[in-house]
């Protein structure tokens, strides 16, 4: 499932625990993600899904929804 796949790759990405990961989980807000951070997730997605996030495209995933619904469109 998408979701748990990408619950996986915030908390490693991250540092956090994947229970306190929910689909409106705001990225910078409630983890406190930089724009380095932005970056290497945005890489580690990229991997995992086998996609290309264009820096446009990374900038508009603020929620863990955003990231499963722009990951699900690939």
């Amino acid at each position: 499932m998408v979701l748990e796949k990408v619950k996986t790759i915030i908390a490693d990405t991250l540092n956090c625990e994947e229970s306190e990961i929910t689909l409106t989980s705001n990225i910078t807000e409630d983890f406190g993600a930089d724009s380095l951070e932005m970056v290497e997730l945005a890489m580690a997605l990229e991997d995992a899904f086998g996609i290309s996030i264009a820096e446009e495209e990374y900038a508009s995933l603020r929620t863990v929804e955003d990231i499963v619904d722009f990951i699900e469109s690939k």
